[in-house]
């Protein structure tokens, strides 16, 4: 072997020879055109209908008086009393989170009436007849929980006064629950419940889909729905359409899904929405949706717009909604944006800047993956014989022999992944004792002891290791240094255990650090070896064509043309006999067929390092 062999003799004194644009900040322009609904399904009509900018107020109850006045929905940040007052709402001083809007139980401009939504998280472990009473009895006021019930792991009900929810409000972690944990209690401002809207009647769907008709662009397949409850044909028909309704949301996408599933264009502003859950389904009934207009609503989260992610949208209309408000700047706010809809183009009637970022459904050919990367030929040839000396000794049975190819103060360690709740590591159970995992190891003293120091430690501890088979052919390689005086470099392939199945079949990645020795030899004084479970792909392409062992002479029975051949494909092709051989067999000793197919092995990096040692 060409390691070395005397310790005093360890290092020689020879040395290596080595051969979307950015974004401006424009001012965003509003939106002032509202056009004339007409035509029917098909009709004529005009884009400009899209863009409308007109405030209204739905309903009596759950407006705040600020929500009458146009706001900045892209620079204007909290003062610090709106600052405080969403604090408190979101951490239930207030009564919620930030979908109940922003404002205060304790008073201000607040409506005091209106519904509210009680939220008991984790209580679906709780019973009813456990939970509503357990509450009662510190409650101030008597309550009865309207449309109780669960969603995932909450609980849910409803109450129909200010009074009542902020009496709840006071019970939140006064209750302890028999495991000893606070139960509490969040209260957010809601739409009444879906029951007391019923479903429209035959008669309210026809003047419905008349209304929708009207207001329908066949040439561009548009459909305008702005400020629908206050279409004069709806209020003549005493049709109260409020798109914020499940109920009445719902019957507006069926009408769709059945009578213009193409629709590319779609304008619900002025309708005071507030949740995006029924728009959800638009993702698959209206799959060519490409523009949508959600401005002048009352949309308090950028979450809800989560619920649309699957829509390929190219323009999309937000302002005048209080999530505007959330974002310190503009860049920040069509970023955010721009995450969930990487698609788009234009946001409330302004060019993005061009997008840069991955469409993970565009189909994408990824670099083929190299083989190893030596640097140099002279670093591949002293690396390419080090491993096939080193792992000979290693499967050998007998690893005593390693002593040489280790300085006297050399360093090792072992790493296996560790997670004794996973089934799949079971089979690293014999590496782990061994193991310097240092997201496992945190007693300094056990990490001092794993890392073992001087050769004799070290090759006693690989002696205990399982006896192993290395499948070479699947061996890379990838230099990390490499000097005059130091050659550091990383291998990786696979392995498997001694007597065991191809299942047993292991990968490892081990990094050595080397110095030059005797006889043009290395010398490891640092040795990092990492084991874990190979994958399926590693599995079945393991020993699958053994490497046949290296020979420096042709097979005695071929003719005199064929040895000239062989000798003449070996030198050209920089393979070792053995191989060369193999490639001119399978190709018939056509020299030119051998030499085609060994350039486009070569070139997809499928001829293992071992065909090149010689």
């Amino acid at each position: 072997m060409a390691f070395y062999n005397d310790d005093n003799d360890r290092i020689a004194p020879q040395r290596f020879r080595k051969h979307r644009g950015p974004y401006k900040g424009s001012s965003f322009r509003r939106d002032r055109q509202r056009g004339n609904h007409r035509g029917g399904f098909g009709g004529p009509g005009l884009w400009s209908r899209l863009v409308i900018d007109k405030d209204v107020t739905m309903s009596n109850s759950s407006q705040d008086s600020s929500s009458q006045q146009r706001h900045n929905p892209y620079g204007r940040e909290f003062c610090k009393g709106d600052r405080r007052m969403d604090r408190d709402w979101r951490q239930g001083k207030g009564g919620g989170g930030r979908g109940g809007g922003r404002g205060s139980f304790r008073g201000g401009t607040r409506s005091r009436t209106g519904w509210f939504k009680i939220t008991i998280p984790h209580g679906k472990k709780y019973d009813k007849k456990w939970l509503v009473p357990a509450l009662q009895d510190i409650c101030s006021i008597p309550y009865t929980p309207i449309q109780y019930h669960e969603d995932h792991n909450k609980v849910h009900f409803y109450v129909d006064d200010f009074t009542t929810a902020s009496a709840l409000r006071k019970c939140s972690r006064k209750v302890t629950d028999c495991d000893g944990y606070k139960v509490e209690v969040h209260i957010n401002r809601s739409d009444p419940p879906n029951f007391l809207f019923p479903d429209l009647k035959v008669g309210e769907l026809e003047h419905l889909k008349q209304c929708m008709s009207k207001r329908f662009d066949g040439s561009q397949q548009a459909l305008d729905l702005t400020s629908i409850h206050t279409d004069p044909d709806m209020v003549s028909q005493d049709v109260k359409m409020v798109l914020n309704r499940k109920t009445n949301m719902e019957a507006v996408i069926k009408i769709v899904e059945e009578n213009i599933p193409q629709l590319t264009s779609l304008n619900l502003s002025h309708n005071c929405i507030q949740r995006l859950d029924e728009l959800s389904e638009l993702v698959t009934k209206v799959p060519h949706l490409k523009a949508l207009n959600l401005s002048h609503n009352d949309l308090k989260s950028e979450h809800e717009l989560d619920k649309l992610k699957g829509l390929k949208l190219v323009e999309l209309w937000l302002v005048r909604n209080p999530l505007c408000d959330l974002f310190k700047d503009p860049s920040s706010y069509v970023n955010a944006v721009c995450q969930k809809f990487p698609q788009l183009l234009k946001l409330d009637g302004n060019d993005l800047p061009p997008h840069i970022g991955f469409d993970v459904e565009t189909p994408t050919t990824l670099p083929p993956c190299k083989g190893s990367c030596f640097g140099s030929d002279d670093a591949k040839v002293y690396i390419q014989r080090f491993l096939q000396q080193y792992y000979t000794v290693y499967d050998s049975g007998d690893r005593q022999s390693l002593l040489g190819a280790y300085h006297n103060e050399a360093l090792f360690s072992l790493t296996t992944p560790y997670n004794v709740q996973n089934p799949s590591m079971s089979g690293l159970r014999e590496y782990f004792k061994d193991s310097r995992n240092l997201k496992r190891t945190k007693d300094s003293t056990m990490r001092f002891h794993l890392l073992k120091h001087k050769r004799l430690n070290v090759v006693a501890l690989l002696n205990e290791l399982p006896k192993t088979q290395h499948d070479i052919t699947s061996f890379t390689v990838d230099v990390n240094a490499y000097t005059s005086t130091l050659l550091s470099f990383t291998v990786g392939g696979v392995f498997k255990e001694d007597d065991k199945s191809k299942e047993s079949t292991r990968a490892f990645s081990r990094v050595f650090v080397t110095v030059p020795a005797v006889n043009s030899g290395l010398c490891i004084i640092n040795d990092q070896l990492f084991i874990r479970m190979a994958t399926t792909e590693q599995i079945s392409r393991a020993f699958v064509a053994p490497a046949p062992p290296p020979s420096s002479s042709p097979v005695p029975t071929l003719t005199a043309p064929q040895q000239e051949m062989l000798s003449t494909f070996s030198l050209k092709s920089g393979m070792n006999l053995e191989w060369s051989l193999k490639c001119l067999q399978d190709n018939e000793w056509d020299m030119n067929k051998a030499a085609h197919i060994f350039t486009q092995l070569k070139t997809a990096g499928k001829i293992p390092d071992v065909a090149f040692l010689k």
